[in-house]
């Protein structure tokens, strides 16, 4: 009697859950029956994943603070005109549609900027970050998914210290699973003591209760600079070493990141106020109504625009950017990412663009940190193969930006990846890009990666045993689980 009491209790949430699956907004049809299949396979543990890892929910507390805060931001582009500030001078017009996308995303209209300086190497960006952090006046704003109490993350602690000590407003935010070493360390709580205010993004707390209330997995990827409001930084490094402790020199990450001075600032301080203010509960909405200090030293360089997005803004947006930039290409477009699980939209795009005749590159590190996604990675490398689309693997370390340039024109550089959880999961931020002087020279870093690649091409895929080839496309099939 009892058996069948519990085999009626696992079957009635079984069906629950598949009925789950079937109304659940936002869902594309491949996960609907990725997700049916998973649950009838398994019965009762299938359901059970669906409960923990199948929703995109954040919980409802929390979705309704974000919206609530974000409602009383001041609109950025009625301070633009109120400021008279320069409007972007664009020389083509092929890519003011990528820029109308931008700001249905993220509100910001593209802004015209002063200098960017490209920093390619971890080094370069530490050193860059501490001498900015130096020469701060009034606050120094720091988001980071990783922040590590190695010797790079405490030169940046020195710095804030040394800054809060002469009356600079010091905050910082970290991801509280990303940065969980730093988090339980002892710098993190002397901070206070220090004069730094710092903020643990989406805790973890009870986890049964974090359990039962959202997805546990919803993170915060974001890397953010932004100092005395005109200066900010965009790309994929965090703040940590480029080489992990007992790691082989293989993976060594390799990272680029953008810094840039001008109004473009102000769209990152945008994001990290909503963030902060829904982590700390501070209210510094005042600084985004203060009026923009722009030098009118030197003509605007560059033209840019900030994309943030996430699993509480609209849905598949950052998927959409992707295609939308795939798409525009006419003559060339190469993308770096260290991650690469795509949907069928973006996968598609990149063909197309090959049998187009559009220069296609693909730069994926040959040795990555997770074994799982490189196979799942794999199992896409055929078809774009077959289309025309060139892939190389990087060998002189583990490649970890996320780099897209178009026709020597325009870039987007950031923190999201080709991959499902940057587009339905994380929080990201990019900044699209229109300079042929900065693109060109991304162009040639991309370059250098290619010259340290191995070619991938059809040959060497067609040598893979069917043993592997069968392991990597059993693993792409996790894909629409998420």
């Amino acid at each position: 009697m009892v058996f069948y009491i519990v085999i009626s209790i696992g079957l009635v949430f079984d069906v629950v859950a598949i009925l789950r699956v079937l109304l659940r907004p936002h869902r594309q049809p491949a996960s609907r029956i990725a997700w049916v299949a998973t649950i009838i396979l398994l019965p009762f543990v299938g359901a059970l994943a669906y409960w923990l890892l199948g929703e995109v929910n954040i919980g409802r507390n929390r979705i309704i603070k974000i919206q609530k805060i974000q409602d009383n931001l001041p609109n950025f582009s009625n301070m633009l005109s109120q400021y008279s500030l320069e409007q972007p001078a664009i020389a083509s017009q092929n890519f003011n549609h990528i820029f109308k996308l931008g700001k249905s995303i993220s509100r910001f209209d593209p802004v015209a900027n002063k200098t960017a300086k490209l920093l390619p190497d971890s080094e370069q960006m530490i050193n860059s970050l501490v001498a900015d952090i130096d020469t701060a006046t009034d606050h120094v704003h720091l988001l980071f998914y990783i922040w590590q109490p190695d010797s790079s993350g405490l030169l940046v602690l020195a710095a804030l210290k040394r800054a809060a000590k002469r009356g600079v407003k010091c905050r910082l935010m970290v991801d509280s699973i990303g940065s969980t070493e730093l988090i339980n360390s002892s710098h993190w709580a002397q901070l206070a003591q220090q004069g730094i205010l710092a903020g643990e993004i989406l805790p973890i707390g009870n986890l049964i209760r974090k359990i039962i209330r959202s997805r546990i997995d919803l993170r915060n990827h974001r890397k953010l600079v932004i100092i005395d409001d005109s200066i900010t930084y965009c790309g994929s490094q965090n703040c940590a070493n480029a080489a992990v402790e007992g790691e082989p020199d293989s993976l060594i990450w390799v990272d680029v990141m953008l810094r840039i001075e001008g109004p473009v600032a102000r769209q990152n301080q945008y994001l990290f106020a909503s963030d902060w203010m829904i982590c700390t509960g501070e209210d510094i909405s005042d600084l985004l109504h203060l009026p923009l200090q722009i030098s009118a030293d030197n003509p605007a360089r560059l033209t840019a625009q900030v994309i943030g997005t996430g699993p509480t803004d609209r849905h598949s947006a950052m998927s959409q950017m992707f295609v939308a930039l795939i798409t525009s290409s006419r003559k060339n477009i190469t993308i770096t990412t260290p991650y690469f699980i795509p949907n069928a939209a973006i996968q598609s795009a990149l063909q197309a663009a090959a049998y187009r005749g559009v220069k296609t590159t693909m730069i994926f590190p040959a040795k990555n940190d997770s074994w799982v996604l490189q196979c799942a990675s794999h199992s896409y490398y055929e078809e774009l193969l077959n289309a025309g689309v060139r892939i190389f693997e990087y060998t002189a370390g583990l490649l970890h930006a996320k780099t897209l340039t178009i026709d020597g024109e325009f870039a987007m550089i950031g923190s999201a990846n080709l991959d499902r959880r940057s587009f339905d999961l994380n929080y990201e931020n990019n900044l699209l890009i229109y300079d042929p002087e900065l693109v060109a020279e991304l162009t040639q870093t991309q370059n250098q990666y290619i010259s340290s690649s191995d070619v991938i091409d059809k040959m060497s895929v067609a040598k893979w045993p069917a043993s592997r080839k069968i392991l990597y496309n059993a693993v792409a099939m996790l894909g629409p689980l998420l």
